[in-house]
């Protein structure tokens, strides 16, 4: 049994830390919060590492003198049920009690998901008392389709992600605002953190260390502590070789359509598996928000789930790469990174040839074919591709997102703009 005493010098304990332990806080963007009157739960979800706990310490000190924040994996806490959850409101209140009637109390929980049942008590606490309360996680539980129905109607969810490219101009140093951002010496240090972007990703953690042993250090942890954490551990998986195999083709095979029946028939000889394994390990990945699926664009559900989904990662620091070619489809698993974090549907288009994405929100539809760089090899494949969706959308134009190049090209009354990644990621 966790005392009320220890929850009040855990409580102090993190008012101190996050008021002065902490370095600097990075601003995120795209983190759309609701009114404190809607009384709502919101809920801050997606992989580990991405700055999940950084938003709360911001909204902590945004409010200093009415919040309260919980780490619910602190090793003091460990014991606390869902009967001892009354016992942190009551500390903090013993602890201020001229917030007994204050209008604005924030209550903000990391990693609450531990405590089975948590939902009930934050409605509770949303509803009936007047506290607005902001909770963070990782796992699998948090995620919207898992939440539990008693908080249905309540919650305010928000999908974090790894940093964008304008968050890691900015640990740079660089105002993504910045006129002059595109000439000259600036263009140059611009394109630098472009490759850095693209080599390393987004992760904040990878973003601040300072060398590249450091970058592929963490990398690298973090990969086994998902490996084993997210997914041995918490699924206790038993076929590991399965497993293995399962995780080195999707972190190998990212921005490329992927099949479990082709994977199936190619493994099916090398190792025992069945296809009901195989199926509940592939969604363990979903769940997991490492990886996401894109799916053709149709409208017969049959025919979006015939075809193979094209799969890409949350983060291109953890994509494999084999071959030089890779570049391709880490640009392309960036761009898809950023058109989510946008808050876009996305679908890819297949004809006679194949378009990316068609980004849909709102009602409004656009399309996006992405390329390492336009040839005459490969030009008329990815024109036609972009030409095909924007004409079966009744669209009268598409872009192109390269890695360097910049134009407009008019084909058949449609306008294909040429956009550099770098310019698209800051200007959107």
């Amino acid at each position: 049994m966790v005392s009320k005493e220890t929850i009040k010098e855990v409580i102090v304990e993190n008012e101190k830390f996050i008021l002065q332990g902490l370095l600097e806080l990075y601003e995120r963007e795209n983190i759309s919060l609701p009114s404190l009157d809607l009384k709502k739960v919101v809920v801050f979800y997606g992989v580990r590492r991405v700055g999940k706990t950084h938003l709360l310490y911001h909204l902590f000190r945004k409010f200093p003198e009415h919040s309260l924040y919980i780490d619910f994996e602190d090793e003091r806490l460990v014991g606390l049920t869902l009967e001892d959850l009354d016992k942190i409101k009551e500390a903090f209140f013993e602890l201020n009690p001229h917030l007994l009637d204050a209008k604005k109390v924030l209550f903000l929980f990391d990693e609450i998901q531990v405590i089975s049942g948590w939902e009930k008590f934050v409605r509770r606490l949303v509803e009936k008392e007047n506290i607005a309360v902001f909770c963070a996680g990782s796992s699998s539980q948090i995620i919207p389709k898992a939440i539990h129905t008693a908080l249905r109607g309540r919650l305010w969810s928000v999908e974090v992600f790894p940093f964008s490219f304008q968050e890691f101009l900015r640990t740079k140093g660089l105002d993504p605002e910045e006129k002059k951002l595109f000439f000259g010496k600036r263009k140059i240090l611009l394109q630098a953190c472009l490759e850095e972007y693209l080599r390393f990703g987004g992760f904040p953690e990878v973003v601040l260390a300072t060398t590249e042993f450091e970058k592929r250090k963490i990398i690298k942890d973090y990969l086994s502590a998902m490996f084993f954490r997210d997914f041995v551990e918490k699924y206790k998986i038993k076929n590991i070789p399965l497993f293995e195999a399962l995780w080195d083709k999707l972190f190998t095979n990212y921005s490329t359509k992927f099949s479990l029946t082709a994977f199936y028939k190619q493994f099916k000889d090398k190792f025992s598996f069945s296809k009901d394994t195989l199926f509940t390990y592939y969604h363990y990945f979903l769940d997991s928000l490492l990886v996401y699926e894109v799916r053709l664009f149709s409208e017969s559900s049959y025919k979006r789930l015939r075809n193979p989904a094209k799969i890409y990662l949350v983060d291109t620091g953890l994509c494999k790469r084999v071959t030089s070619p890779d570049l391709g489809r880490v640009l392309e698993n960036i761009v898809f990174i950023e058109l989510r974090r946008r808050g876009y549907d996305l679908y890819y288009f297949q004809h006679k040839s194949e378009c990316d994405f068609i980004a849909v929100k709102e009602g409004e539809f656009k399309v996006y074919q992405v390329c390492w760089e336009l040839t005459p090899e490969n030009e008329k494949r990815e024109i036609t591709g972009a030409l095909e969706a924007v004409y079966h959308l009744g669209l009268k134009s598409a872009t192109t997102i390269t890695f360097d190049q910049k134009g407009v090209k008019t084909c058949e009354g449609i306008e294909l703009q040429l956009l550099p990644v770098r310019e698209w990621l800051i200007r959107g």
